[in-house]
């Protein structure tokens, strides 16, 4: 069994921007219910499809499996949501790896970080370039992103 454990916070500078590549996604949700969400992804040259149960704190069931291409581009196609863009830049600090989207679209402006854990009082540093944690708001979920995107709030 999968368990996926992360925390998410906004980016409050552009220092982040020189310590990585950044990488295309293209998301959409097939399931988006709250409890449990089926995601749709392409990233960069792989594709992959996420199952995801609802959030326990900071916690939640994860599943996901890579999938050809050309299969993740017909199942766009039947997302139940508009489909979210955003480059990904993956970076390593102090031992962990924090991902940092930065949305496009109707979620452009908006950047986020993300770390995963192993466990939910795990320590680890904070760099320069984070800001206010928004783990529990659910406004920040990607799901939730597709539907209600951060241009309109």
């Amino acid at each position: 069994m999968g368990v996926e454990i992360e925390r998410k916070f906004l980016v409050c500078n552009s220092d982040w921007r020189k310590l990585g590549v950044p990488v295309h996604y293209a998301q959409g949700y097939l399931v988006a219910d709250g409890t449990r969400t089926v995601r749709v992804r392409i990233a960069g040259d792989g594709a992959f499809l996420t199952i995801k149960g609802a959030s326990t704190g900071m916690s939640r069931l994860e599943f996901e499996y890579q999938v050809p291409v050309d299969d993740a581009i017909q199942l766009l196609r039947l997302s139940a949501t508009p489909v979210i863009e955003k480059y990904r830049t993956k970076i390593l600090f102090e031992g962990k790896i924090w991902e940092v989207d930065e949305f496009e679209g109707e979620n452009k402006g908006l950047i986020m970080a993300e770390i995963e854990l192993v466990s939910e009082n795990e320590d680890f540093d904070i760099p320069t370039w984070i800001g206010e944690e928004v783990t529990y708001d659910l406004r920040y979920y990607n799901s939730r992103l597709a539907i209600h995107p951060f241009n309109s709030w």
